[in-house]
């Protein structure tokens, strides 16, 4: 708000009755309008006891002192002044009333600067008053707008012009308020010096818009051609508004991003980056990147901007999602199980977006889901055929990766049909077939010789084992009589299973029944008679099977003359006696 006073007139006077001094009084400054006039009121005073007929009076022009030979504005006694205020200065003033006041007219910028008033009394008299006048001329109002002016809260603007000229009385208008509200008209209003002001006021309340508006204030003078334009731009001080931000962002792992906020603020705001509390990046401007270089699924999550002045704060959020192909599934559950148990597998990865999970054995495909990051696999009651290699894929428009496992199924020996024995010429081969988890041990009996013999005996049994399936091969040579029973006996933890091998046509080849086993390794190991097994444990020692304890004398099973055919080199030319 503007205070101006009404007061009377003052000046700076001491005087006494007798014995009293020189003093005088004008404002310290003044303002006039170019190609106006302006009244400079002054009076001063000497002492009392001088009483002078007749008081005259000089105005010099920046210069107090005589001597200096400064500009005479105005000179009572010869009326001779400086060339440069002649016929622009007067006196108003009476100075036997002891009033100075000068008028000038005709502003030109040259006018301005110091006035000074000189008492003449006649004789030694004579006193330049200290006190002076600075005269500023102008060509533009003064508008006078508040220190601070915040948004949403009411503000006065003011149009202040001198009124000091007697002849000609300022006009005031607002240019370019529109949309701020009507102005006052104060009036004419006189300011504590005693010097004469026109005031307009503005009320409005500002906009974040209203920023950077020119407001200007016309002065003119009516009947002339006079006419002063001033302006002013409005600094509304307002809170950030967040103006320019990122929409949710995707990105391809690896990839370059770049994130942008801008706000709208005065002053600048401080722009932070920030991400779960944790400040990346922050700087005083209108608007802030952040680059991430090389993302990675670490960085997807939400990002929030910060903008803060003194007078507010805003914050927004944008979301980053990294998106990259599978990694490599995951699985755990149970891997060994056995026949009957349930089974329960859990094959789990990440990628964004989520997965076509796929669980496959032996090319066909177990269970799968879509968009998802787990698959459970639910078998219910495991069997052997259950039993083998797996495979859990995963996979989106950005890759594929893989995981293989194994499910082990335990289960008890089952001895296959194709089990079998064949004779053919003097030789008798028996194949025992058997599918068990885990690997059993196989024994054939020939119970009408009370004789077993184990896979132990390398020598006259060869085995050998593929996935699930062991394959044990007795063959038996220079048979001269009908061949024996052979039972094939197999077991491990899970039990135990015999079966009567069952004989084949003389002429008919079993290895097109010998399956995986044929299929590797071509062998044929022929089993010694009886005394033969005999004699070989009794140099080693070995007495494990009751058929062949210690002073037992085995029945006789094969001719004398046998030879080990397809056995391996070490046996080939072996020949024991069928019977000690």
């Amino acid at each position: 708000m503007i205070f101006l006073t009404t007061l009377p007139l003052f000046w700076i006077m001491i005087s006494a009755s007798r014995g009293g001094h020189w003093g005088a009084w004008m404002p310290s400054s003044i303002s006039a309008f170019e190609g106006t006039c302006v009244s400079i009121p002054c009076r001063f005073d000497f002492p009392d006891e001088l009483r002078p007929a007749v008081v005259h009076g000089v105005w010099y022009f920046n210069s107090p002192y005589p001597k200096n030979y400064p500009p005479v504005v105005f000179k009572s006694r010869t009326q001779v002044v400086h060339e440069s205020f002649q016929g622009r200065s007067r006196l108003l003033g009476d100075l036997g009333m002891r009033n100075c006041t000068l008028l000038l007219s005709s502003l030109s910028p040259e006018l301005g600067g110091k006035y000074y008033f000189r008492g003449d009394l006649g004789g030694y008299n004579q006193y330049t008053f200290s006190e002076h006048s600075v005269l500023d001329i102008i060509n533009t109002p003064n508008i006078v707008v508040p220190p601070e002016v915040v948004a949403g809260t009411e503000v006065e603007v003011s149009c202040m012009v001198p009124d000091n000229c007697p002849e000609l009385r300022p006009e005031l208008s607002w240019l370019g308020h529109e949309g701020l509200g009507e102005p006052t008209v104060l009036g004419r209003l006189r300011e504590d010096e005693g010097t004469w002001v026109q005031v307009s006021l503005l009320h409005f309340v500002p906009t974040r818009e209203a920023n950077g508006h020119r407001l200007g204030c016309q002065a003119s003078f009516p009947n002339t051609t006079l006419q002063f334009e001033g302006y002013a731009s409005l600094d509304v001080k307002y809170p950030p508004v967040i103006v320019e931000m990122n929409a949710s962002v995707e990105a391809i792992e690896g990839s370059h991003v770049s994130l942008l906020c801008g706000a709208d603020s005065n002053p600048l705001p401080l722009l932070t980056w920030m991400r779960d509390g944790t400040v990346l990046r922050e700087a005083v401007a209108e608007s802030l990147f952040l680059d991430l270089e090389e993302v990675t699924p670490a960085e997807d999550g939400v990002y929030a901007c910060l903008a803060e002045n003194a007078y507010g704060q805003e914050n927004r959020t944008v979301g980053l999602s990294v998106m990259y192909a599978p990694r490599k599934p995951m699985v755990n559950g149970t891997m060994v199980a056995v026949e009957g148990e349930t089974v329960s597998i859990l094959c789990s990865t990440q990628s964004n977006p989520d997965p076509i999970l796929t669980i496959f054995k032996e090319k066909q495909i177990l269970a799968t889901v879509i968009y998802e990051s787990e698959l459970q696999l639910e078998l219910p009651a495991v069997t052997p055929e259950d039993d083998g290699e797996y495979w859990c894929v995963a996979e989106n428009q950005y890759g594929q990766r893989a995981t293989t496992f194994n499910l082990s199924v335990e289960f008890a020996p089952v001895i296959l049909l194709e089990s079998h024995c064949a004779a053919a010429r003097d030789t008798v081969q028996c194949l025992c077939v058997v599918k068990s988890n885990p690997e059993p041990s196989v024994a054939f009996e020939l119970p009408s010789r009370n004789v077993t013999v184990n896979e132990t005996e390398r020598e006259f049994v060869y085995s050998e084992r593929s996935g699930l399936l062991l394959t044990s091969i007795l063959t038996l040579r220079g048979q001269a009589q009908a061949p024996p029973r052979v039972i094939c006996t197999s077991r491990n933890l899970y039990g135990t299973k015999s079966l009567e091998l069952p004989f084949q046509g003389a002429h008919r080849l079993m290895w097109a029944k010998i399956g995986p086993v044929g299929a590797v390794v071509a062998f044929a190991i022929l089993i010694a008679i009886v005394c033969y097994i005999t004699q070989t444990r009794r140099k080693k020692n070995v007495t494990e099977s009751p058929s062949f304890s210690a002073g037992d004398n085995p029945p006789v099973l094969f001719s004398s003359d046998f030879r080990i055919s397809g056995a391996p080199e070490k046996y080939e030319s072996r020949e024991v006696s069928a019977l000690e």
